[in-house]
């Protein structure tokens, strides 16, 4: 185990270690949640040890519950009793197993279960100015002493230690289907012919950070030009646990300067990457859940499941692609009498699989590197077997990695600030 998460309560009766805290959703299961709580029962004061796993909305800032409006919906919750023991007695695994030697003698084992339809943790970036925690769907293992295990009071945090956790989501596997694609013909007053316009993807599904190529036709069989492409990606969020609420992001809006005459044709692709980095300031914008001081990205497409309730999702999350013509008629009105045609596509973002994966993540995304296509071993001058150093190997397939992903990045922001001029 690379790293232990622990946390201790104010009065030092109570230490949580957890061995992660990004679980997985399996679509058929999801990744329990093991750790051990280490507790000084001479601390205690005859009360009791619970822990507690919940997944609650928050909708609204923290500093307000201390004048009695709670902006907090608890979604689900359970509680465990450790101390003294009572019926939950885990099954240990090796990390319950790793979590024991670092607590000692004084360690408790637990497990929960986390349900699989209960939401992704879902985080609404917070403005500039705003202080607390951010708005959204989170996880939280808390343990803490009472004489009760849902005790009515709000327990002092003097005896409670608490840690976020978060459940996340990847993107299942291809399925070697085509990507979206949508056409449009419209015609214009006082002209006999229209414009048609084509767009799609190269395929469905898209990792965060990756370059998305839009493929545009374009047959102008008017006598107008099309003075340029605009192309937007949408963030929808739809808020659907305690209201009807649902809001709407631009999340990227990039021109091209690309002019298509009267009776011509234009078939190019044009790339476009979304980012998070692009959109700090955006209040609201839907990000995967994020821990403390740690960087995320935008949200992941929410996937649903068949029969399961919207309303215990809380947050749902989708993505779509905008291509717009700008047509103008030219002579004396020119802009004035500019009209659009629009074509809509829908998008999906997901974080690729762990196993696909080495985890070396950057502000933006995790980059894909399937490991399968390196050598763990490599033969010597006599053949024999020589180990390799793993950790190397991947220190050098990253910075590569980096490498190109900074070259692709610099060439697609030569290619707008050309597109600009």
């Amino acid at each position: 185990m690379s790293k232990v998460y622990k946390k201790t309560s104010g009065n030092g009766a109570l230490t949580l270690y957890l061995g992660k805290r990004d679980y997985v959703d399996h679509v058929q299961n999801v990744d329990p949640i093991e750790g051990v709580v280490k507790i000084d029962p001479a601390d205690l004061g005859g009360k009791k040890v619970f822990v507690q796993l919940a997944c609650a909305f928050r909708y609204g800032r923290e500093d307000l519950d201390v004048i009695g409006l709670s902006f907090r919906k608890d979604i689900w919750f359970k509680h465990l009793q450790l101390y003294p023991a009572a019926d939950h007695k885990p099954t240990l695994t090796p990390m319950h197993d790793c979590l024991l030697k670092k607590a000692g003698e004084q360690g408790h084992a637990f497990t929960f279960d986390i349900p699989v339809n209960l939401p992704c943790s879902v985080t609404l970036q917070p403005g500039p100015d705003d202080a607390g925690k951010a708005c959204g769907v989170d996880f939280e293992v808390k343990t803490y002493i009472s004489d009760v295990a849902d005790p009515e009071e709000k327990l002092d945090k003097k005896d409670t230690a608490r840690l976020i956790v978060r459940k996340i989501q990847f993107a299942p596997d291809a399925t070697g289907a085509p990507g979206p694609k949508a056409d449009i013909c419209k015609s214009f007053m006082m002209s006999d012919k229209p414009v048609h316009l084509e767009a799609s993807l190269d395929k469905e599904l898209y990792y965060h950070g990756d370059p998305i190529n839009v493929n545009v036709k374009v047959k102008n069989e008017t006598t107008k030009t099309v003075t340029k492409i605009k192309v937007t990606v949408d963030q929808t969020t739809d808020v659907v646990l305690y209201s009807a609420d649902k809001y709407t992001k631009t999340v990227l809006c990039q021109e091209f300067g690309e002019t298509i005459d009267a009776n011509s044709t234009f078939d190019k692709s044009l790339t476009i990457i979304p980012l998070l980095a692009d959109n700090k300031e955006k209040r609201g914008l839907a990000l995967d859940g994020r821990l403390k001081d740690e960087d995320t990205n935008l949200a992941s497409n929410t996937i649903m499941r068949d029969g399961m309730d919207k309303e215990v999702l809380g947050i749902l999350v989708s993505y779509k692609i905008k291509v717009n013509l700008m047509v103008s008629s030219g002579g004396l009105l020119g802009g004035l009498t500019a009209s659009d045609v629009q074509v809509e596509l829908p998008l999906i973002l997901m974080n690729p699989k762990p196993q696909e994966v080495s985890r070396w993540e950057s502000k933006e995304r995790m980059l894909p590197l399937r490991l399968s296509t390196f050598p763990q071993q490599k033969k010597d001058e006599e053949g024999g077997t020589a180990k390799f150093n793993r950790a190397k190997l991947l220190m050098a397939v990253q910075i590569e990695r980096l490498m190109t992903k900074a070259k692709k990045k610099l060439e697609y922001l030569i290619g707008r600030t050309i597109n600009k001029k």
